[in-house]
């Protein structure tokens, strides 16, 4: 059964779609950290982050370092934090979440119920810095 990511992927379900090229795609998380918080994606179904071969591994993190450009200059923060946790989802992707202190990045606490449409607006504006 195809995980949720790949089926965000194929757009069986809808996602906000910060940027995507022919092997990796990046969407805001639904119930994020906190606002911004973006996963970044191989577009092949891989479950286990160092189960990628090199050459992607690499190219996972060049492309994501361009989405995090984009997500700090749309938000204001400190850092964007990278975390590879992979528990939940069994497609390996990281999480770029805007800091402003080591608690932006504690997937422990409650997250975010944002609205489609305030999740919209940060998509779109992440989107104008790339």
């Amino acid at each position: 059964m195809p995980s949720i990511f790949t089926r965000i992927i194929n757009r069986e379900i809808p996602g906000h779609i910060i940027a995507e090229d022919e092997h990796f795609i990046a969407f805001l998380d639904i119930t994020p950290l906190v606002m911004g918080h973006t996963l970044v994606v191989p577009r092949r179904e891989v479950d286990y982050i160092f189960d990628l071969d090199d050459e992607t591994l690499r190219a996972l993190n060049v492309f994501a370092r361009n989405v995090a450009v984009a997500l700090r200059l749309a938000v204001p923060c400190k850092r964007i934090g990278v975390a590879v946790i992979g528990l939940e989802v069994p497609h390996a992707h990281m999480h770029l979440v805007p800091m402003n202190s080591a608690d932006d990045l504690n997937f422990t606490r409650a997250k975010l119920k944002p609205s489609g449409e305030e999740l919209a607006r940060m998509a779109d504006a992440i989107r104008a810095h790339l």
